[in-house]
């Protein structure tokens, strides 16, 4: 297993930069922009509830369709999504951001926010509706770069919206590149690879994993 998540790892890279890329694009704007970091929360909220709906469509998806018990799957789905998109959203950035804080001049803090504690009407029913999704169509891959593109976003919208005070972000960028990165490219090789093998084998694995390299292929091809 250990010979295959290295591999995985690997070929997330180029997908995974170019999603930390774009966020640091993003955050260029809000820094120039001069976006009070408080009003960034609906903005976090929205793409992490969109995170967990995609991993919920994957997750119960092949669970369905490899094990063929709904509720089974509800619950693996559930726990899936949630987990994972708390992780790559939520744990990673929060981490990160309090390493980065330690590196300004002044004293400030992240706060911890735990969307499926505080905010479970939002992020219930969306990890609800992707199971279904899942379920009905028996949809086993989404938009790989779409994935990573809004899990992307929502780790940077964490980090600043969650930073307490005006945080002078331009000497960090570098770093925030970094947080990124590592928020989404571990937590998408555990769900692409780790989970599906811990619950299924590796033929869903295989399945999973063959779909993301047809998307690389073909946006290849487009190039």
């Amino acid at each position: 297993m250990l010979k295959r998540i290295l591999h995985e790892l690997k070929e997330h890279v180029p997908f995974t930069m170019l999603g930390a890329v774009s966020g640091i694009a993003l955050m260029l704007l809000i820094i120039i922009a001069r976006v009070k970091p408080k009003t960034l929360e609906p903005a976090f909220e929205g793409f992490h509830a969109a995170h967990v709906l995609l991993s919920a469509i994957v997750i119960a998806g092949l669970f369905h369709r490899y094990r063929g018990n709904a509720v089974q799957a509800v619950l693996v789905g559930f726990v899936g999504s949630v987990g994972i998109a708390t992780l790559s959203d939520v744990i990673f950035p929060h981490e990160g951001g309090i390493l980065l804080l330690k590196l300004t001049a002044e004293q400030h803090v992240m706060d911890f926010h735990l969307p499926i504690v505080e905010e479970p009407w939002l992020i219930a029913p969306a990890a609800l509706i992707g199971i279904a999704i899942g379920i009905w169509k028996h949809k086993t891959k989404v938009s790989h770069t779409g994935h990573i593109l809004v899990s992307t976003w929502a780790s940077l919208f964490y980090l600043v919206a969650h930073a307490e005070g005006q945080v002078n972000w331009w000497p960090l960028l570098p770093l925030v590149l970094v947080v990124l990165f590592m928020s989404v490219w571990v937590p998408c090789c555990f769900s692409d690879i780790v989970f599906p093998l811990l619950f299924l084998g590796e033929e869903a694995a295989d399945e999973h994993h063959h779909g993301h390299h047809d998307e690389h292929e073909h946006a290849d091809a487009g190039s």
